[in-house]
């Protein structure tokens, strides 16, 4: 019998393969706005119609859908090219961010009812967004439009909708696998199932004997050199402890062995078939006791590694004090201390990590190694690459596609490096994508924090000394650990002014999964902490808590100082904390509590309804629908973070005039859902006085643009944004000059429109003016460049109000409000939708995502349904305000704003939490049994 489907109304024959899943089938024959993000019918992203009705294709046997019609999201438009009003409502609401997602929520949307409309919690069940934090996607499925179309010259500071949009929400926006590569091969990895092991012997023979199998790869084809897999500027920031394969392996899941093969069974059949003889050796997993004596050692290696004491398994550490804390103890009417600990949290962004690389000619004729990867860094990739073999940099490009979500994860260099050794040992175009339970096992994590905090004030409230002690578990490799860690103890102190503090710090090897790069970079989890202690401290003083904090605040104009020491390069220079605060207070005044005050000119983000249809508080305001018994109360968190790193954040931009008139921008940075390609595209519509649809951009290939440090440390706006408007600036004035010779005017009588220049009364078209410029043997052209110092500061404020059922340990947030210090917002809609992620993640990591380990270090929630991450049903409506400020340094007046809504989240849920029971909850995640735990024993104190 023939096998026969259609496919978005064509017919194909082609039989599907044994156990093939409709996902890979349909991808296979170019339908690639199908993602791959789960395998386990867990995220949504796969969705498609068979006959009409939605189904996850990676769960949906192919043999199944003989006969049958399949849509998918390439589909939905009508068949001239009329997007499908979802389609449309997407597209106007921006119902997205980096996008990957999207497809499945596009298909499952289309398919819903007027009933299952009214319900959307119950009928997104089946779908997870990273990025978004849900509001967009509600917004987008109620016809909510908030994009705008600027006139020229105006588009900074309005609605612009992300460059791609249309191709988003059409399925033809690629990624990095949504490619055809002819003659792919498919590489799978062994892994390690000890915590640590030495490899004795590896016997790869009756892997090669396994049909379509090409080559094995172990530590005897690895480069001796040592390197670390994070991406710095600076590469000496990091210790240099990791060997591409290993004959000594550190955690379960480090990998033994690469298998290349004409298919991805063939591969993983013959990874079953390596035969390895390991050394078992002591392994430790607990950082403290790593740090013991006779702790066993995990990286034994000399100086040159970089590692701060390894016979200690310290791989970095920190010391310092400012004036005496034990004069500050002495001088304190109240001393509190307390130990938090914070948990390991995967950054699930919805497409793994993978590259797949080939050969082609370069520009010199000679060939070239060409990696295509989901990476942050492509340019610190290449360069890495470039080091581990010795090859030059022409030898190497690397470029990324749209990437599908970040986090900080993708600042790393895991799956490109063991992907090029196989294609300079194969000469064929090899792929490694990363399943969802490599994702957990075998990429990175947040890093587990011990944070003990001792701090002292007066009665009045003033803060007399604040003591850290920080234990940061990095697991058994070092990348991003000593930055992390030092970052953690920097602005989290320093935005109070304590007179006496003291610090002790410590990034600890164990035998774990390692810890990488993850939003707020270590600044969440102490935040945590001090916040908690500063919410504490105020109780036991009888000041209010806002009051408390505004006593000890840094002020504008003021040097931030910690432990840690100044970091000279960073200022204040644009301070709205204060209006942050006054943005909480309002809130707070709202349900009489709390001191006086109103918010001075705070912007409301949000022009919707707070709370979601179903809500047991439909406005997200009022406390009168909460359950007899329930405990109500509010908390607060604030926080401080840098707008980029220390040391240096290069970017390089040019703007250059095209042969029809319009614009081409090319720079470095990637995009994930960070929205800087908008926000690239607006600040050079504003300098040429054009529209943003007269402007392209080019980004993300090493080869195409000039050197970019990356997309990462909030750096996409205050960096490669400034060097975009360096270099749009600069051929604003080219264009003006020229022009003005052109026509024998003076440059101060010329001015830009869309598509001219006017001098004097007369318009020369921008066509024009690239032939006279051509004729004159010039191109109209403009480099910028940015350093990333000197550096400023953004302030982020939470308050939540929430109610808690004693019996059963349930928390039900009433109303969450968000105050954004972001200086200018270059695009509001954009802003807002990076606060309601970062919130919303931020929930996730506060109230039940948790990468749970066993006693050996062997993850145990490899699965997005084991690990629990936050759905659309659990995430309500965030209030974001931004408040009046324009930043002395940034572009525009404009902050970063990516990173930091995350950090103030945990605890204002911990302080409204000890509001409402009276309970200092210590540890994350604040799950449902824990809390009930927590009032029954409080309920059994009582009693004796």
């Amino acid at each position: 019998m023939s096998y026969g489907i259609h496919i978005n109304g064509r017919p194909f024959a082609d039989e599907p393969r044994a156990g093939q899943c409709l996902r890979t089938y349909l991808r296979e024959r170019g339908w690639f706005g199908v993602k791959k993000g789960c395998d386990a019918g867990d995220c949504g992203a796969c969705t498609v119609h068979v006959d009409g009705e939605p189904v996850h294709s990676c769960l949906y046997p192919a043999v199944r859908a003989d006969g049958r019609a399949v849509t998918t999201v390439e589909g939905l438009a009508g068949e001239d090219g009329e997007l499908h009003p979802v389609q449309r409502k997407f597209l106007e609401a921006q119902g997205f961010q980096c996008g990957f997602c999207t497809a499945g929520y596009l298909m499952t949307t289309a398919a819903l009812d007027e009933e299952q409309l009214t319900d959307l919690p119950r009928a997104f069940k089946g779908n997870i967004c990273r990025c978004t934090g849900y509001r967009a996607i509600e917004d987008a499925v109620r016809g909510v439009r908030h994009t705008e179309e600027p006139d020229a010259g105006q588009a900074v500071g309005r609605n612009l909708g992300a460059p791609a949009g249309p191709q988003v929400v059409t399925g033809t926006a690629r990624y990095t696998f949504d490619i055809d590569v002819p003659g792919l091969l498919h590489m799978k990895l062994l892994r390690s199932p000890h915590p640590h092991a030495r490899i004795l012997t590896i016997d790869t023979a009756a892997a090669l004997r396994v049909p379509g199998v090409h080559l094995v790869l172990t530590h005897h084809d690895a480069p001796e050199r040592l390197y670390s897999s994070a991406r710095h500027e600076h590469p000496t920031e990091d210790p240099d402890d990791t060997r591409l394969l290993d004959d000594t392996v550190r955690y379960i899941g480090q990998r033994v062995a690469a298998v290349v093969a004409e298919s991805e069974a063939a591969a993983e059949e013959g990874c079953r078939r390596i035969e390895v003889t390991y050394e078992q050796l002591p392994y430790v997993i607990d950082p403290e006791e790593a740090m013991a004596p006779g702790a066993p050692v995990i990286h034994d290696k000399g100086p040159e590694a970089r590692i701060a004491r390894p016979e200690n398994n310290v791989v970095g550490e920190v010391h310092g004090e400012t004036g005496s804390v034990e004069e500050g103890f002495a001088a304190a009417d109240v001393v509190y201390e307390e130990t938090f600990r914070t948990q390991r949290v995967q950054h699930a962004s919805l497409e793994t990590h993978g590259a797949v690389a080939w050969y082609e000619k370069g520009e010199d004729g000679g060939e070239r190694l060409t990696v295509r990867s989901s990476t942050q860094t492509p340019f610190l990739t290449r360069r890495a690459l470039c080091a581990l073999f010795g090859l030059e940099l022409k030898q190497v490009r690397v470029l990324a596609g749209r990437v599908g979500g970040g986090f900080g994860g993708k600042q790393e260099m895991i799956v490109e490096d063991i992907v090029a050794l196989a294609v300079m040992r194969l000469r064929r175009p090899v792929k490694l994508e990363y399943t969802r339970p490599e994702q957990f096992y075998g990429a990175t994590t947040r890093h587990p924090f011990t944070v003990h905090v001792r701090a002292g004030a007066r009665t009045d409230g003033t803060l007399t000394a604040l003591q850290l002690r920080v234990v940061a578990n990095t697991g058994a490799y070092g990348n991003h650990g000593p930055a992390v860690m030092f970052h953690s103890v920097g602005e989290s102190l320093a935005v109070y002014r304590a007179p006496h503090k003291k610090v002790d710090a410590f990034s600890v090897y164990t035998n774990c999964v390692p810890a990488g790069a993850f939003r707020g970079y270590g600044l969440g989890q102490v935040v945590f902490a001090v916040e908690s202690v500063m919410d504490e401290l105020a109780r036991r003083t009888g000041v209010d808590p806002l009051v408390f904090r505004e006593l000890n605040i840094i002020g504008p104009g003021e040097h931030m100082i910690s432990p840690g020491g100044e970091e000279e390069d960073l200022e204040i220079a644009s301070y709205g904390l204060d209006q942050c605060l006054q943005v909480v207070r309002q809130a707070i005044e709202e349900y009489g509590g709390g001191s006086g005050g109103r918010a001075p000119g705070g912007r409301s983000g949000d022009d919707v309804p707070d709370g979601r249809p179903g809500d047991d508080v439909p406005d997200g305001r009022s406390g009168d629908d909460v359950p007899e018994g329930w405990l109500v109360g509010h908390g607060t968190g604030m926080s401080m973070i840098a707008t980029g790193p220390p040391g240096g954040h290069f970017a390089d931009a040019t703007v250059k005039l095209l042969q029809d008139g319009t614009y081409d921008i090319a720079v470095g940075t990637a995009e994930f859902g960070n929205g800087t390609t908008t926000v690239h595209k607006q600040i050079t519509a504003g300098a040429l006085s054009t529209t943003v649809d007269r402007i392209a951009i080019r980004q993300s290939d090493t080869d195409v643009v000039r050197h970019d440090t990356g997309a990462f440390a909030s750096a996409g706006t205050v960096v490669a944004g400034k060097a975009v408007m360096k270099a749009a600036d600069a051929l604003a004035v080219q264009l003006r000059e020229f022009a003005a010779r052109h026509v024998g005017a003076a440059p101060g009588e010329c001015r830009l429109t869309a598509e001219a220049v006017v001098c004097a009364g007369r318009e020369v078209s921008l066509k024009e003016l690239f032939q006279a410029a051509r004729a004159a043997g010039r191109e109209l052209s403009a480099a910028g460049h940015w350093g990333g110092s000197p550096r400023s500061v953004a302030f982020n404020a939470q308050w939540f109000r929430l109610a808690v059922d004693p019996g059963t340990g349930e928390i039900r947030i009433l109303r969450s409000v968000h105050a954004a210090d972001a200086g200018k917002v270059m695009n509001p809609m954009q802003c807002r939708g990076q606060v309601e992620g970062g919130v919303a993640q931020a929930l996730g990591a506060t109230l039940f995502e948790n990468v749970r380990l066993d006693e050996r270090g062997e993850v145990t929630t490899a699965a997005l349904r084991r690990y629990r991450l936050p759905q659309f049903a659990d995430v309500p409506r965030t209030e974001v305000h931004f408040m009046e400020t324009s930043d002395a340094i940034g572009p525009l007046g404009a902050k970063s704003m990516s990173e930091s809504p995350f950090n103030p989240v945990a605890p204002a849920f911990a302080n409204a939490l000890r509001d409402a029971t009276g309970i200092r909850f210590t540890e994350l995640p604040l799950t449902r049994d824990r809390v009930w735990l927590a009032l029954h024993e409080a309920g059994r104190s009582r009693e004796r």
